[in-house]
């Protein structure tokens, strides 16, 4: 199996289990501290599709090499793959996103559950908020990027078989 199509299955088994933990574990236990695993597995599925991606336009060299750093991958996937394949660039929006949301999160002194929300306060008390609803959101746009992404690696797939 090639690198492209173990990145593909793994984003697909991210998106996968965060669906599964918003809709069948949070209603469960109504933890909102879960919503953070949810957010990082969606980031996982995300970052993992980019891979694929990148994997697949290296393999058949239309990228140069790149680092295995988010970053370098961010860079090239934005730089060279988002126009060759006419993908929409609000989803490397949405990846930097959820990625600040994380960071946000390992940085952050004070976090608290209000409602329904989990509430991230950073040094200077900036806060940010993450929903049901919001997560939500990501996963059902997360889905559509990872079926973009298959779109995209499945065209010659019968080579590598």
């Amino acid at each position: 199996m090639e690198k492209f199509q173990e990145a593909r299955d793994k984003a697909k088994k991210n998106i996968k289990i965060a669906d599964h933990m918003l809709s069948v574990t949070f209603p469960l236990i109504k933890d909102t501290k879960l919503l953070l695993a949810i957010i990082e597995n969606i980031f996982l599925s995300y970052t993992n599709s980019i891979a694929a991606i990148l994997y697949y336009e290296r393999l058949f060299k239309r990228i140069p090499p790149f680092h295995d750093t988010f970053e370098s991958k961010l860079n090239v996937f934005r730089g060279r793959c988002v126009v060759r394949h006419n993908i929409d660039k609000s989803y490397v929006m949405e990846v930097q996103d959820i990625r600040d949301i994380i960071i946000e999160h390992r940085k952050s002194p004070v976090e608290f559950k209000r409602g329904d929300r989990f509430v991230i306060c950073s040094e200077n008390y900036r806060i940010k908020s993450i929903s049901v609803r919001d997560i939500r959101k990501y996963i059902d746009k997360a889905k559509v990027f990872i079926e973009v992404m298959d779109n995209i690696v499945s065209k010659d797939e019968g080579l590598f078989r």
